[in-house]
């Protein structure tokens, strides 16, 4: 077996996923007699819930993400390999890592390989709509959409500048608000006097739900505020609305072609296919059903947890947001460390809820925390304090603090670069309009 420097004098915990779960399960071992392997695809965790914030050049990807090596230069039980998982043997206690000829050993295991899109039994709307899961994602989309705008000056008719700027963002939760409020202060404030044609406060964004209302997880009273501010920000918004089709030309939306260059998915995540891997039962979005301390049926030495676990509290189970990954991973932290060193186990998980937010614009934000439901001026300064604590380091949270401070007194996002030129295929859809709505 690889052992990667580690003695195997002590317990080996190898953690998979390197995002809120991982780190903070990682990070809650730091004085347990233990050897830790994190293994992540990636090199960097990542601070997704400000993943809009690079998509639409207000941040910079150095931000919202560090290095995890660095994270855990000083914590010396934590060994980190960047490497996929490509498969696990519950009964042998060991994984498989892609190019690795070994299996790698372990006497507990965590699981927090997060989620990815969900696109309902519709594999080929994934090639023509742009996700937001990742640094990459948020980078790729950024320059799409200051792409769609330098091409919407070369076209020379309003078929084509129209089609490049009609943005669709399918999903009413909080990052499709999110993305289309900031979009919509983007094109009306960031863009103004940078064009000599177009007329970027004119681009038409369209917000669509399958639901009856936008922020389903929040207060109606309060999602209803948030439609309204929208609403007055230009953003269209459309209800009981599926989605019908997603092509290269756009989407058909309840029966109605919209044309666009510039189709955004989030709308829904499926889990990463750990439960495929542990061979154990899985809901209908494929997250593995756990025990109370978020350990398998059957495998009290292997747990799940964040978006990859269901955890049932109460009648339904727990959302896949940033903090029950947090809590997750630290209560299975306590539960390795108070097994290795043969102290009772602390009691079965609960998920103490930090309350649900949403940024609408510069200046508003909804926040709902207990008894506390508010819009706007307050909503924004928690919405904001919160994100900038939870931050990974003061580096961070510093730089961020002084780029939104920026962003929001001055309407300037700095981080507003094309790295490739044109392709002849974006060059081509220039010369060549799409069809109007009715060949859809």
């Amino acid at each position: 077996m690889v052992n990667y420097g580690l003695t195997g004098v002590r317990p080996r915990v190898v953690i998979v996923g390197g995002g809120f779960g991982g780190v903070n399960a990682a990070k809650a071992l730091k004085h347990a007699r233990v050897d830790v392997l994190l293994i992540d695809r990636i090199n960097h965790y990542l601070f997704q819930p400000l993943l809009y914030e690079v998509a639409t050049g207000t941040l910079t990807p150095g931000d919202i993400a560090a290095p995890i090596r660095a994270m855990f230069r000083r914590q010396q039980n934590v060994t980190v390999l960047m490497g996929e998982v490509t498969g696990v043997n519950p009964a042998a206690k060991t994984l498989t890592v892609a190019a690795m000829n070994e299996p790698i050993a372990f006497d507990y295991l965590v699981l927090a390989t997060g989620a990815r899109d969900n696109f309902f039994n519709h594999p080929e709307w994934q090639g023509s709509a742009r996700s937001l899961k990742s640094l990459r994602d948020a980078i790729d989309l950024r320059e799409q959409i200051l792409k769609s705008f330098e091409l919407a000056e070369l076209a020379d008719d309003d078929a084509s500048a129209d089609w490049l700027t009609t943005f669709v963002i399918v999903g009413g939760g909080p990052t499709g608000v999110e993305l289309a409020g900031t979009l919509a202060e983007m094109f009306e404030f960031t863009f103004k006097n940078n064009f000599r044609r177009l007329h970027p406060d004119e681009a038409r964004i369209l917000l669509v739900e399958a639901g009856p209302r936008i922020l389903p997880a929040f207060d109606p009273a309060l999602a209803q505020q948030v439609h309204r501010k929208l609403e007055n920000m230009g953003v269209e918004m459309r209800v009981n609305s599926p989605v019908e089709a997603i092509d290269d030309q756009g989407a058909i939306i309840k029966g109605e072609r919209v044309l666009s260059r510039n189709v955004i998915w989030a709308a829904g995540v499926r889990a990463s296919p750990a439960s495929d891997w542990l061979g154990v039962p899985a809901d209908r979005s494929g997250r593995v059903i756990v025990n109370p301390d978020l350990s398998i049926p059957g495998h009290p030495d292997i747990f799940v947890v964040g978006d990859t676990a269901h955890t049932p509290q109460g009648d339904k189970p727990l959302p896949g947001v940033a903090q029950v990954a947090i809590q997750g991973g630290r209560h299975v932290g306590a539960v390795i460390k108070a097994h290795v060193e043969r102290y009772p186990a602390p009691p079965p998980f609960v998920y103490h809820d930090k309350g649900s937010m949403a940024t609408v614009s510069r200046w508003y934000a909804a926040l709902e925390l207990g008894n506390v439901k508010t819009a706007g001026l307050i909503g924004k300064l928690g919405w904001a304090f919160i994100h900038i604590l939870y931050l990974s380091d003061m580096q961070n949270r510093i730089r961020t603090f002084i780029q939104w401070t920026w962003a929001n007194l001055f309407s300037a996002r700095g981080s507003r670069y094309i790295t490739r030129p044109f392709t002849r295929g974006e060059l081509a859809s220039v010369d060549t309009p799409p069809p109007t709505a009715n060949d859809g």
